[in-house]
């Protein structure tokens, strides 16, 4: 049974795993995986007060609306985001299997990755003005909040759907994560949607959020064979534009 200590421990890795943040933290584990929702929650909750603030400063919606993106981008260090680029190259390439992985292991960009991440930041830039404009500011922190613990929750179930698709690399070391850490996890996702956006809605994010996981996770079985790290964040990045297009439209 983890120990206070463990559980602040593993909070503190998955945080410097995810983020830029001086968190510290010990060694990468399984384990830490219940902890991916509560540090998207976290990352979200500073993008959200950004916009707060360039609300306060009365910056237009979409101003405010992609500088919360960049406050939210900048802590995180870009790492979904460079994963929905290298996997959009790879999974849009005619090519074998064997030469998508390469193609996941370039650091140039290609067509697919610049157009993913350009409607990646359009979608959500998008969707959070929309949300603005109905709710105000507040609404906005939910929101991506809610979005950036239901992104990495959708991250949690990539290896319970898919096997790696190598031997080395991020994907493969952290493993098969724990069932009852993953659950706990998700569960903490769908506490968050729940307390701030009632059932309903809370149901829905559930909803975009898995649909998101099995649509990338179905194109990486059949384009890659598996998946990779970057594979990871190609579902953190889809799941939140998901996520916040959804918000955007109940309102």
């Amino acid at each position: 049974m983890p120990t206070k200590s463990d559980l602040i421990g593993d909070f503190r890795t998955a945080l410097a795993m995810l983020s830029r943040l001086p968190a510290g933290g010990g060694a990468v584990t399984p384990r830490i995986a219940w902890a991916f929702p509560p540090v998207g929650a976290l990352l979200g909750a500073i993008g959200g007060l950004a916009y707060v603030l360039a609300a306060t400063l009365h910056l237009p919606l979409w101003l405010a609306a992609f500088w919360a993106l960049a406050a939210e981008i900048w802590v995180a260090g870009g790492l979904h985001e460079d994963g929905l680029a290298d996997s959009a190259d790879a999974l849009g390439a005619e090519a074998s299997p064997a030469r998508r992985l390469e193609i996941l292991r370039d650091s140039r960009i290609g067509v697919f990755g610049a157009l993913a991440l350009i409607l990646a930041l359009g979608i959500r830039a998008s969707a959070i003005a929309a949300i603005a404009a109905m709710g105000g500011a507040g609404a906005v922190l939910a929101a991506m909040m809610v979005a950036g613990a239901a992104a990495r929750a959708a991250m949690v179930g990539v290896p319970f759907l898919l096997a790696p698709a190598r031997r080395d690399g991020l994907g493969a070391g952290l493993g098969r994560l724990p069932a009852g850490a993953s659950l706990v996890g998700v569960g903490l996702a769908g506490a968050l949607a729940l307390t701030l956006l009632g059932p309903g809605r809370a149901l829905g994010v559930a909803l975009i959020a898995a649909l998101a996981l099995f649509v990338v996770a179905g194109l990486a079985a059949r384009r890659l064979g598996g998946y990779t790290g970057d594979i990871y964040g190609a579902v953190a990045a889809v799941a939140a534009c998901c996520v916040l297009s959804l918000l955007a439209a109940v309102g």
